[in-house]
């Protein structure tokens, strides 16, 4: 203001021509409401022109044509104003001294907009000058905050109050600064075109919890009760701080899980789904799921969150675990092997958690459980015993499953302890019986006779059977022999067995008779005793039957009398049958001697209405009688 002052002698010097009509206005200037402003005002007219009578000016609001009628807001011929400007504007200038600059009163916002300054010099020399000062009337102070504001980063905050009221001088105050981290400030007054701004700067470093936070300038004049307040929320831009996601978490084949994910930042970050290497799902936002139906063990793993917003890039993973019942496990195929192989049986399979697996064999638990996904049976130097089904049980706590394979073990024929030679009725039985596999082939050889007996030979009774891997064979030698010294027929019989693998020539030995003598004469006491007892039977009713009816010549009446005779004769192939099927066969000799004793057998026949002298079969005394023949 001082430097235009100044400079008016020197203007007063410049020609005519040079000479035009100027004002000086600042283009801005602001006040707050309720206070007051000076708007500096310089202007220039022609030097040729010589006001009549004197210098008047005119302030216009808004337009600068009177035609328009634009609010009148100072006069200086007359105090005619706009009713909004009464008793509020006052010349501060002295216009001859081409001063025109204008106070205004109590200014509230409507007050705010452009004004015009005309000079009056009288006659035509009216004019009104096209610069104009903007006023804006602010009800609060203005804070200047970057337009982006970055955590760890230092950050200045600006107040702004305007100072162009003479009379009062406004000061400025930061509000809930306390929790901020080592604020500073700093205090500063800045004139340009004549006008003043008082600022004040706050410096500090945000952090990413300042986001969102409150802070407020306020401004007031000291000595009055004019204050004005302004707050602002901290937009601090900060990196993903923290990624949430799930727990690790366990769930069933076949259901659905829903993967959570949150990201803390500023602004909202990208936030991503990956399992692996492969994108599953996006969105911009603070938190994003991710839906997954129908879950399979190739959804097993691990899945990554991860949020970038720009400012930075963050990561959270968490693994999901499908459970479910063990597959089918997977086993050796069948196989035949020789006797005296070593096996690796191997049984894998898969099943979360991981499953036991057991091995069996028909049944029975063969080696040790294993609680992995793979078990290996090692079998050393295999005997026909481990021939059978081997199954691979697999367990866990939502199911089970299995395989089997059988083993088949291939050996050389071998001699079982049932193989002899005993004597029977019609001669000498030989029996052979041999296990091995395949099922052994049996021949009989009698080397007296340079004989060998097969399925192809008819001289002699020849009987084989195969069941499983065991081979029966069986001869009946019709000529008994010569006897040795104990009186035993003289046997010299040879089995052969041979399969694939081996051959193998036995002598069969005669087994002893005395058991199957013993038989034989039990056997014949308890069939002599039973004839005995039933003949005792008979007259014994018969003896009641003739006591009960008072009749001594009455007939003896049996109701089936054969039957006693079948009972007798039954026991007596019984016997012979058992002694035969428990095989404890006496030698010839005795087998001949027991012939000669089943020739001496009772024969009953019961005879009635019969006598001594005829057919009446009654004595004299009329008495019933039963005879015994010896046949």
């Amino acid at each position: 203001m001082w430097c235009l002052e100044l400079l008016l002698p020197l203007l007063l010097f410049i020609s005519d021509a040079s000479c035009q009509w100027n004002v000086w206005l600042p283009r801005d200037i602001s006040a707050m409401t309720n206070s007051c402003v000076v708007i500096p005002c310089t202007f220039m007219y022609p030097s040729g022109i010589r006001p009549s009578r004197g210098i008047h000016g005119i302030w216009y609001f808004g337009q600068p044509y009177p035609q328009l009628f634009p609010p009148v807001v100072f006069k200086s011929r007359t105090d005619v104003v706009h009713e909004s400007y009464k008793g509020r504007t006052k010349l501060l200038g002295d216009l001859h001294q081409r001063n025109c600059t204008l106070l205004i009163n109590n200014i509230g916002t409507e007050h705010s907009g452009r004004y015009y300054f005309r000079a009056d010099l009288g006659g035509a020399n009216i004019y009104t000058y096209p610069d104009f000062t903007e006023l804006k009337v602010l009800d609060q102070p203005n804070i200047d905050v970057p337009e982006e504001i970055v955590s760890d980063e230092s950050l200045e905050l600006t107040c702004y109050a305007p100072d162009n009221c003479p009379d009062m001088t406004p000061e400025i105050q930061w509000m809930y600064t306390d929790y901020l981290p080592d604020p500073e400030f700093s205090t500063d007054l800045v004139e340009e075109s004549n006008t003043a701004v008082l600022s004040n700067t706050l410096t500090f470093t945000p952090r990413p919890m300042h986001n969102g936070q409150l802070l407020g300038c306020r401004v007031y004049y000291p000595n009055t009760t004019l204050a004005y307040e302004r707050l602002i929320s901290l937009d601090v831009k900060y990196a993903p701080r923290s990624v949430w996601v799930n727990a690790s978490s366990e769930v069933m084949e076949g259901s659905s899980v829903t993967l959570h994910c949150e990201v803390d930042s500023n602004p909202p970050a990208r936030i991503a789904w990956m399992f692996g290497d492969q994108e599953l799902l996006w969105d911009t936002a603070s938190n994003v799921s991710l839906m997954l139906d129908d879950v399979t063990p190739a959804n097993e793993g691990i899945y990554t969150c991860v949020g970038d917003n720009g400012y930075g890039i963050m990561n959270t993973s968490l693994y999901l675990a499908v459970k479910y019942p063990p597959h089918e496990p997977v086993v050796n195929d069948s196989i035949t092997v020789v006797e005296g192989t070593t096996l690796a049986l191997h049984c894998s399979t898969q099943g979360s958690p991981a499953p036991t697996l057991t091995w069996l064999k028909d049944g029975q638990l063969v080696g040790t459980i294993t609680a992995d996904e793979l078990s290996v049976l090692t079998i050393v130097e295999i005997t026909p015993q481990g021939d059978g089904q081997y199954r691979c049980l697999a367990e866990n706590e939502h199911g089970r499953a299995s395989s089997s394979l059988n083993i088949t073990v291939e050996y050389a024929p071998v001699l079982l302890e049932e193989s002899k030679c005993t004597v029977v009725r019609e001669g000498v039985q030989c029996v052979c019986m041999a296990t091995g596999n395949p099922e052994p082939t049996i021949e009989f050889y009698l080397p007296d006779l340079n004989i060998t007996i097969n399925e192809t030979d008819g001289r002699y009774n020849f009987y084989t059977h195969t069941d499983g891997h065991t081979s029966t064979g069986m001869i009946k030698l019709r000529e008994k022999g010569e006897r040795v010294d104990n009186g035993s027929p003289a046997v010299n019989v040879h089995c052969s067995i041979s399969n694939a693998y081996g051959r193998e020539s036995i002598l069969l030995e005669l087994q002893q008779e005395k058991k199957y003598m013993m038989a034989v004469i039990v056997g014949t006491i308890g069939g002599v005793a039973v004839i005995a007892f039933i003949i005792a039977a008979v007259r014994y009713v018969g003896h009641n039957n003739k006591k009960q009816n008072g009749n001594p010549r009455q007939d003896v009446v049996l109701e089936n009398p054969a039957l006693y005779y079948s009972a007798v004769k039954k026991d007596k192939q019984n016997l012979r049958k058992k002694v035969g099927e428990d095989g404890d066969y006496q030698s010839v000799g005795t087998m001949a001697g027991l012939e000669r004793q089943e020739l001496n057998y009772a024969s009953l026949e019961f005879i009635g209405a019969r006598s001594r002298e005829g057919a009446s079969g009654r004595r004299d005394d009329g008495s019933n009688y039963t005879e015994i023949k010896a046949k």
